[in-house]
């Protein structure tokens, strides 16, 4: 049966890592073993998570404040290193494909908006066969990083959709606050990187606990 009802966003941008790929983890501890290799004291794991999101060179400062800033490169570069020892370990959340494919059979537009690189963003797009499923990204070293607005409006003004038409999904307040600073609506997951209960200043739309219940969530209001 076709669904026929009205659609509520024209384009749904989704963050990346936590959100629809299951990283979380694996980027916190990469964070940890970074910081240590250039001589800082380790952060917690929930310190390391919750700079996800942010760019890469904002999210390893505050993860690491005792580093000094002439360490910042050598920081980036330890990061990158054991990240790429276990990138092909990653994959994307159960049920993010099926989603993806329903969201574009309703006619949605669909966007990228992360805090990665554009390389890492395309070698995990190209790794997972995920290109065709998008219709544009941005990532935070080619615009200004959450929750700077940059990225998702410039996401909007690419896809010719206004901001009471877009909707913004992420695992972290800097993906709800990037809503916020764009003037767009946003939902939040709580299976990634940021404790449900610290997105409830932000005002999200709804908060999904797994990606069937975001599937659905969407399904009967976007």
């Amino acid at each position: 049966m076709t669904d026929t009802r009205p659609r509520r966003f024209d384009l749904i941008a989704f963050d990346w890592d936590g959100t629809l790929y299951d990283s979380t983890r694996l980027i916190a501890r990469c964070i940890q073993a970074a910081v240590v290799d250039v001589g800082g004291a380790r952060p917690s794991e929930s310190d390391a998570a919750w700079v996800i999101g942010l760019g890469l060179a904002e999210a390893l400062a505050r993860a690491a404040p005792d580093v000094p800033k002439e360490k910042y490169a050598e920081l980036g570069h330890r990061y990158r290193f054991h990240f790429l020892q276990h990138q092909d370990d990653l994959v994307l959340f159960d049920g993010v494909l099926e989603m993806l494919d329903a969201l574009r059979a309703r006619g949605h537009k669909l966007a990228v908006a992360t805090g990665k690189s554009r390389r890492g963003l395309d070698e995990a797009l190209s790794t997972v066969a995920l290109r065709d499923r998008f219709d544009a990204s941005r990532t935070a070293d080619e615009t200004f990083g959450k929750p700077h607005p940059r990225m998702l409006l410039e996401l909007m003004e690419e896809l010719e959709t206004p901001a009471d038409r877009t909707l913004m999904i992420g695992d972290t307040t800097h993906d709800l606050q990037l809503a916020i600073n764009a003037g767009c609506a946003g939902v939040g997951v709580s299976y990634g990187a940021h404790a449900p209960d610290s997105f409830d200043a932000l005002a999200p739309l709804h908060v999904a606990h797994s990606v069937a219940g975001l599937s659905q969530w969407l399904a009967a209001n976007a």
